[in-house]
């Protein structure tokens, strides 16, 4: 039977990397799939990973409907047997219902990928409706790290090293180069900890080369 899967983790967790995989591992076994993505840190229409791997991929527009292209490419004889649906936290939550519908009334595999919470630890619409549907739901095993070297739990944004917890949902950037200069928009990985208290690994550093105390608060 076929199921909606949802593969959730922090930033920097390797889940575009292990969409890539799934790709991989069922094309070589015969099976014919579709990716698709929105927001990638590649540009429009690409599915990237940290590592330099990259996949042309079907970019997701707001108003895209997962049913009708699956649908139509039916009808026209295409041969679709998985989709990958990579950065699904900015699906909207009628997306990830056209893709529970895809599940049940095509028997069709759905891989989704997305984090589930954003810069304010508030979760995104297409990932919350993805808890609520999907058959099967996995936490990625590999660990981002705090620059404490805890586990990053919590996505954090920066605006020219800052850390900030308002603003628009969504912003496309990247996981910060912790050892170079900050981005004017850059996301980092924190423990629950650092972020509640803001404190980033640039901050961190700061704060050791001075006499301020740390925010205890």
């Amino acid at each position: 039977m076929a199921e909606l899967q949802f593969f959730t983790g922090t930033m920097d967790s390797g889940k575009s990397t292990l969409a890539l995989q799934t790709n991989h591992n069922h094309a070589a076994r015969g099976r014919q799939g579709r990716m698709f993505t929105t927001h990638d840190r590649a540009g429009v229409a690409t599915l990237s990973s940290r590592l330099g791997l990259t996949h042309e991929a079907i970019e997701v527009t707001p108003d895209f409907d997962f049913w009708r292209y699956t649908v139509d490419t039916l009808t026209r004889g295409g041969r679709i047997d998985f989709l990958i649906c990579d950065e699904a936290q900015f699906y909207s939550r009628a997306q990830v219902d056209q893709l529970a519908k895809i599940v049940d009334e095509l028997q069709i595999d759905v891989f989704a990928f997305g984090i589930l919470t954003d810069f304010r630890t508030q979760l995104f619409a297409g990932s919350a409706r993805l808890v609520e549907l999907a058959d099967r739901m996995h936490t990625l095993q590999v660990e981002a790290l705090c620059w404490c070297g805890k586990r990053a739990t919590h996505n954090a944004r920066t605006e020219d090293g800052v850390m900030v917890t308002e603003g628009e949902q969504v912003v496309v950037g990247d996981v910060d180069d912790l050892q170079g200069p900050p981005s004017e928009v850059a996301y980092e990985v924190l423990c629950r900890q650092h972020h509640r208290r803001g404190l980033t690994a640039a901050r961190a550093r700061a704060v050791s080369l001075t006499s301020e105390p740390l925010p205890f608060g």
